[in-house]
C-alpha cells in the first residue's frame, strides 16, 4: 500500500482507468468474436456490417492506447482477409480460355 499522498491519489486514478481500459478490452474482443461468428455462418451481409463495428472499436481502442496502434491495424487487416476469403467461396470464378 502507497505511503505518500501522492502516490494514494494515484492508485485511485490507476483503478479507475483499470476498470475503463478493460472494459475496452472486452468489447474490442466482442465485437472480433461477433464478426468471427457472422463469418463461420457464412453470411457476408452481417459479416460487413460486424467488420465494420470491429473496426470503430479498434480503432477507439487505438486512440485511447488501449492498445497499440500496429495491433488494431493488424487485426484489422487480418479481419478483412477473412472477409475477402468468405466473398471468394460465394462466387464462382471462371478462367478465360479456349
Amino acid at each position: 500500500m502507497p505511503n505518500l499522498k501522492t502516490s494514494i491519489k494515484d492508485l485511485r486514478s490507476t483503478k479507475r482507468k483499470t476498470v475503463y481500459n478493460d472494459r475496452l478490452r472486452k468489447r474490442v474482443k466482442r465485437s472480433v468474436k461477433g464478426f468471427q461468428e457472422s463469418i463461420t455462418k457464412g453470411v457476408k451481409g452481417d459479416a460487413q456490417k460486424s467488420l465494420k463495428q470491429a473496426y470503430k472499436v479498434l480503432d477507439k481502442a487505438a486512440k485511447k492506447n488501449v492498445i497499440n496502434k500496429g495491433r488494431a491495424s493488424r487485426k484489422k487487416s487480418r479481419l478483412a482477409v477473412q472477409l475477402n476469403k468468405l466473398s471468394k467461396d460465394n462466387v464462382k470464378t471462371t478462367q478465360k480460355g479456349s
